[in-house]
């Protein structure tokens, strides 16, 4: 476990991992009682350390979404809901559009934290 806790502060009732590795890890920890995980990446890693304690003491499950198996259709129902009834009706507030020549700008705010929701990068017109 590296010197990290094996639980910690109950934060989540659930979450979407798309990272795997340490983050999925960190995410077991912090998961609210009867918390659920989906988690369908690996960009961080594909190994998983973390104890059975958030299993066991507050209910968490792990679920694997093979979205790499899901039928075409299905696939295209999914994105269909997405882009409609299922988009946050304030889509403004959860990320923002910046020139690419703005760049130099706004690194030093993405590293420090200053920057809320998803940063949208336009390359061009």
């Amino acid at each position: 476990m590296n010197g990290t806790l094996p639980m910690e502060r109950a934060q989540w009732a659930a979450a979407l991992d798309s990272v795997g590795g340490s983050t999925l890890a960190w995410l077991t920890r912090t998961m609210q009682q009867n918390g659920v995980i989906a988690s369908f990446g690996n960009a961080g890693g594909v190994e998983l350390h973390t104890t059975v304690l958030p299993f066991i003491l507050r209910g968490v499950r792990l679920i694997g979404i093979d979205s790499a198996a899901t039928a075409m259709p299905l696939r295209q129902e999914i994105w269909r809901k997405l882009a409609n009834e299922l988009l946050p009706q304030q889509l403004d507030l959860l990320s923002h559009t910046v020139p690419f020549e703005q760049l130099p700008e706004i690194f030093p705010k993405l590293l420090h934290g200053e920057s809320r929701g998803r940063t949208v990068i336009k390359i061009a017109d």
